[in-house]
């Protein structure tokens, strides 16, 4: 996959789309601070409405406010990041912010399965999120993804 770079074809400076409301996505490859795009494990993101679950981590709610997605982390890893996301074919491209300052792109591609049951439940030390047969468990000190 090419990625287009920053105001080129379909990646304008303008405004991104929020993130699906019902999704389950494996990661693709992550490009930190405008280095090469590379992956080094298998990291799952689950969406169910307005939380995620990140099995690098790090879970909570997104908000979007016309122009970039906030990944407001309540569980797990502490922080914010906010990215821009853009359609690319199937598979959805972020650019973005961490909490340190470092920026990162991400492509995401969907996971099958994501048809069916989803929901959020949080609980004082751990958050979990399901869609369709992805499971996504995040505590304090880590994320675990399962497939049902």
């Amino acid at each position: 996959m090419t990625v287009p770079e920053p105001g080129a074809g379909r990646f304008p400076g303008g405004p991104g789309v929020p993130v699906p409301g019902h999704g389950a996505w494996l990661r693709r490859g992550i490009s930190r601070n405008g280095g090469p795009l590379l992956e080094d494990r298998e990291v799952v993101w689950l969406q169910a409405g307005p939380y995620y679950a990140d099995s690098r981590g790090f879970a909570g709610t997104t908000s979007f406010d016309g122009s970039q997605v906030h990944f407001h982390h309540l569980t797990g890893e502490p922080g914010e990041d906010a990215g821009t996301f853009r359609w690319e074919g199937a598979d959805l491209v972020e650019r973005g912010t961490n909490p340190d300052g470092s920026t990162f792109l991400e492509i995401w591609t969907p996971l099958p399965g994501a048809d069916g049951a989803g929901g959020s439940w949080i609980g004082p030390d751990h958050h979990v999120v399901r869609v369709g047969r992805h499971v996504v468990h995040v505590d304090a000190s880590a994320g675990t993804y399962w497939r049902l």
